[in-house]
């Protein structure tokens, strides 16, 4: 059976559970936890390895620097239309219209400047950032130091083996950590069911609904674009060769927690070379949060009209600005987008109670959001990868075929 079969029963049957145990099934909760912390444990050194080694294999500084300013190119481009998404069905729908609430005062907190932003960037202290799990500063680091062993000829390449092997290696203890997915799969989906069972209020719903249907509209209008328009390549094979890192992402609520799981898809299924999949990918985590930013606006749109407060031109573009840098800054783990929220709604004036209504639906958004923000990253690295010639076309459409061949070679 599948893997992502295996993730589907634990799945329909931790709901069941939790619907069964309700609130006592947070008992079981521990079980999904230690599986978290167990693929959490491989984030950090994937990530320093795979970005190290996948700058290195770019010996052409032409070509390294064509495919960083590409990358970080079209992710603005996608976080845009997600902003312009969100923005425009948030305004269109009225969310949280009528609710009639009102704020008995808020915190003032002042949102991270564009400056902040990028000067954290750098990491002052790496093992400070290696300890942290700062995937920014961490993917900056490894940005700067693959680059250093190119530049350092045959005295890099000890270091550069080194790093080869951590890469393998962790390629490796990914795929056993995964082996404990449909039994973590099973007790987080519990927990999430007993927690919140299914009954919400209906503008909460409504919200949860327009969210769902955002997420929708940026897939098949931007990243359908991105495969079908400009990479010429179908889209059914894309979502199948994913399918592993849907069910994780939906299941677990973290791209980071994700990410392994969606290296592996886009280089063993749809054909990415490591080369690319190593350098695009851990990028995406922190620059391409699509559905955080989708959800930041909408949830500002609904408070604002949740608490009858007017939002005018400069509101609604400083609402956008500061809602993709929080997205840049949000951490990939379950609940770091809402994390980010305050700073957004702080940028409009917006009552930081409002955190508070969103609150008991943002488990559930999350799902949604972390499967659109791994759709994201991969769109985005196929595309890469076919505009520079590093995607075997033959294993994206027919990858059950070409590991039936290479056993045969075996």
């Amino acid at each position: 059976m599948k893997l992502w079969a295996k993730i589907l029963i634990g799945i329909i049957l931790g709901g069941a559970t939790g619907l069964v145990l309700g609130e006592n099934a947070i008992y079981i909760r521990p079980i999904g936890t230690l599986f978290l912390n167990m693929i959490n444990m491989i984030i950090v050194p994937l990530i320093l390895a795979s970005t190290t080694v996948g700058i290195t294999s770019i010996h052409d500084p032409k070509k390294l620097g064509r495919i960083s300013a590409k990358t970080v190119l079209v992710y603005v481009i996608t976080t845009f239309f997600a902003l312009l998404t969100g923005l425009a069905l948030g305004y269109a729908f009225e969310l949280g219209n009528g609710l009639g609430l009102h704020a008995e005062g808020h915190i003032e907190k002042q949102a991270s400047s564009i400056g902040e932003i990028l000067t954290s960037m750098i990491p002052s202290n790496f093992f400070a950032a290696l300890v942290q799990g700062n995937i920014l500063q961490i993917i900056v680091f490894a940005l700067f130091l693959g680059m250093a062993i190119n530049f350092s000829g045959e005295k890099g390449k000890p270091l550069l083996r080194w790093l080869e092997s951590l890469a393998d290696v962790m390629y490796r203890l990914t795929s056993i950590v995964m082996e404990f997915s449909p039994i973590g799969v099973f007790a987080l989906m519990a927990w999430v069911t007993g927690t919140f069972g299914l009954t919400l209020l209906k503008p909460l719903l409504i919200f949860l609904g327009i969210y769902y249907l955002a997420c929708f509209i940026q897939f098949f209008a931007v990243y359908g674009t991105l495969i079908r328009g400009l990479a010429r390549l179908q889209l059914g094979p894309f979502l199948k060769g994913m399918s592993d890192a849907i069910m994780m992402a939906f299941s677990t609520g973290s791209s980071a927690a994700t990410l392994p799981v969606a290296m592996h898809c886009v280089q063993e299924n749809l054909g990415v070379s490591k080369n690319i999949s190593g350098f695009v990918l851990p990028l995406g985590l922190t620059m391409n949060m699509n559905g955080t930013a989708i959800f930041q606006v909408m949830s500002a749109i609904f408070i604002a009209n949740a608490y009858g407060i007017q939002l005018d031109t400069y509101a609604y573009l400083t609402l956008a600005l500061t809602a993709a840098l929080s997205a840049l800054g949000t951490a990939g783990v379950p609940g770091g987008g809402f994390i980010m929220l305050s700073a957004v709604l702080t940028s409009v004036g917006l009552p930081l109670e409002g955190l508070a209504i969103i609150a008991g639906i943002d488990r559930l958004r999350d799902m949604v959001t972390t499967v659109l923000n791994i759709l994201g990253d991969a769109a985005v690295t196929v595309y890469i990868a076919k505009k520079e010639g590093e995607l075997d076309e033959q294993r994206y459409y027919h990858p059950e075929l070409v590991e039936l061949q290479n056993t045969t070679h075996i």
